[in-house]
């Protein structure tokens, strides 16, 4: 299962955010000039949104402006009812990420001082506080205006349906059992719908959707890779799988807002006790011969991955001592506990269904008791887990998968103080280990606002870092990415964007090879609401069923980890850095 950790983003929220980011190239990174001197001023004042384009009541004392972005929107761009996509759609979409209650993550947007129409409606200037590096990952895709009532609290809104899309599909209708898009013929892109009809259906595990796709009930399904998956399907010659490495990681989540993980030296022994070793040998080393362990924290391997980061984590005689010496002392059941008080219980959440972490608890559990720490699986549906449960912060270890898009921007949004939800921000935020270490947030908000790549990298691995220190999470693995297709139902570019961060994004030139007028996806995720602003949209089949098929912003994510401009636009935006 993906999901953000926001994690899991990749919410509309945050742009593109991290739903559950791979190191994008060199020009992923580097904002282009338009007659603008380089500097790197601004005022660092009280965080506040002013828009004056049909925008919200809420003002600020003025800033001054370090950034400015110019964008200009491509004159044939329409909504799916024909409407115009302007300027007031992307006030419309600032309103709502930065001040709905219970918005999933305002980070990025939380830079921005104005967002107003330029000199037309089909100009929009954003201004910001602070340079802000990752500016591609803003406006990721849009609200439509006039299909809310109010731009400033979206929180009630798409409930059960998604009424616009800016996309070469609309949504034609959706419930708990499918999902059906057909073509929208007011698309003015050139890579408009091949196919008439294209329909999603959840799938509750992955022996469900194999067999889903032997029977030919589907035609294509985007599983976790393992090789019970290759051998099951290695008999039908209809059926490939292709496999990829991109930016999937899994790992293990310390919960520390409250509960047993608040306590640091229980955190740090607890951690210091998992036998990262012995979990790849028993869990990942089947999966793939040689599995390495990943070692730089909540990042893949490239430009800001400092492997030895997270090595050398297991060290049982370390976590007694460190234990011992704070107090603790086992009790009759062989527990730590300390004062007098019962050992505490430890609630380690999962998804029900996913076999591979149902074994891992059925590993480890054993293990972790041994060592005194008393771990109860506390387990429930995918919808509980990741739109529930993980932005509510009621679990206290939890394992998931992230998928992380190409610019590391993601972090700051995932593992700031700001960004832990709470009551003084309405909720908001993807800090859902409710981890605050002031000196690492203000590293993640200076990468954003650093231009130079290799600065940029050393903030963010001295911000990593100090996730060790403190014992936020313990990487696990860079998982693969797998798609299997029935090459006698669909074909076309099936395989060329599975490594996307927006995954299998271009169906929309996929082909139907036997002619019965559609493609059917299988589903691993099913979404309990449609919202892109709120906790509904924490998890990446989120993005994949609803987000990224529907609602396009200013760039795209790239397979090969970078972002490219979308037909919304009419040319590249200006940046000036003032």
């Amino acid at each position: 299962m993906r999901t953000s950790n926001s994690s899991k983003l990749a919410a509309l929220a945050v742009g593109l955010a991290l739903v559950v980011a791979a190191c994008g190239s060199d020009s992923s990174s580097s904002p282009t000039t338009a007659g603008a001197t380089e500097t790197t001023g601004g005022t660092e004042t009280t965080a506040g949104s002013e828009t004056t384009a049909g925008g919200s009541d809420t003002t600020v004392a003025a800033e001054t402006p370090a950034m400015k972005i110019t964008y200009n929107i491509n004159d044939k761009a329409v909504w799916d009812d024909g409407s115009p996509i302007t300027a007031d759609d992307f006030v419309c979409t600032f309103d709502a990420v930065m001040n709905t209650v219970g918005s999933l993550s305002t980070s990025g947007y939380d830079q921005i001082i104005s967002v107003e129409a330029g000199e037309s409606d089909h100009q929009v200037v954003a201004t910001f506080k602070t340079v802000y590096a990752p500016y591609r990952g803003l406006f990721g895709s849009l609200i439509k205006k006039a299909a809310v009532a109010d731009c400033n609290d979206v929180s009630g809104d798409f409930q059960t349906d998604f009424p616009f899309s800016n996309r070469p599909y609309k949504l034609e209708s959706w419930d708990a059992n499918q999902e059906i898009l057909v073509p929208n013929e007011n698309y003015w892109g050139d890579d408009k719908a091949v196919v008439q009809k294209v329909v999603m259906v959840p799938k509750a595990d992955a022996e469900t959707e194999i067999a889903s796709l032997l029977s030919s009930e589907v035609d294509f399904i985007y599983p976790q890779y393992s090789p019970e998956t290759a051998d099951a399907v290695k008999g039908d010659s209809n059926v490939k799988v292709s496999i990829q490495f991109g930016g999937d990681y899994e790992g293990l989540y310390f919960q520390q807002n409250d509960g047993p993980f608040a306590d640091a030296t229980f955190r740090q022994a607890f951690a210091q006790s998992i036998d990262v070793e012995g979990l790849m040998a028993q869990v990942y080393e089947p999966i793939v011969a040689g599995a390495k362990q990943l070692t730089c924290g909540p990042i893949v391997p490239g430009r800001y991955c400092d492997e030895t980061t997270f090595q050398n984590t297991y060290d049982p005689a370390a976590a007694e001592k460190l234990m011992t010496d704070a107090g603790w002392a086992k009790d009759g059941n062989g527990y730590w506990a300390k004062d007098g008080a019962d050992a505490p219980e430890i609630r380690w959440m999962i998804n029900t269904g996913n076999t591979r972490r149902e074994n891992t608890q059925a590993f480890l559990i054993p293990l972790m008791q041994a060592a005194g720490f008393n771990v109860v699986a506390d387990n429930c549906e995918a919808e509980c887990v990741f739109q529930k449960r993980l932005p509510a912060m009621d679990y206290d270890l939890g394992m998931y998968i992230s998928t992380a898009p190409p610019d590391p921007a993601y972090l700051t949004g995932s593992f700031t103080c700001d960004q832990v939800p709470s009551d003084a921000n309405n909720q908001a935020g993807q800090n859902s280990q409710g981890w605050c270490n002031e000196e690492a947030s203000a590293l993640l908000e200076k990468a954003d606002a650093t231009i130079d790549l290799d600065e940029r990298a050393g903030l963010i691995k001295d911000a990593i870092k100090m996730m060790r220190e403190d014992w936020v999470m313990l990487p696990t693995f860079q998982f693969p990415k797998s798609g299997v297709y029935r090459t006698d139902k669909v074909g076309g570019p099936v395989e060329a964007e599975l490594n996307n961060y927006l995954a299998f994004i271009n169906f929309n030139q996929w082909t139907d090879v036997d002619g019965d007028g559609q493609i059917v996806i299988g589903a691993e995720q099913w979404p309990g609401c449609l919202n892109p602003i709120t906790e509904c949209a924490n998890s990446s089949w989120y993005q994949w069923l609803i987000s990224a098929p529907l609602t396009m912003g200013v760039y795209d994510t790239t397979n090969d980890g970078d972002y490219k401009l979308t037909p919304l636009m009419a040319d590249e935006p200006v940046v000036e850095i003032l």
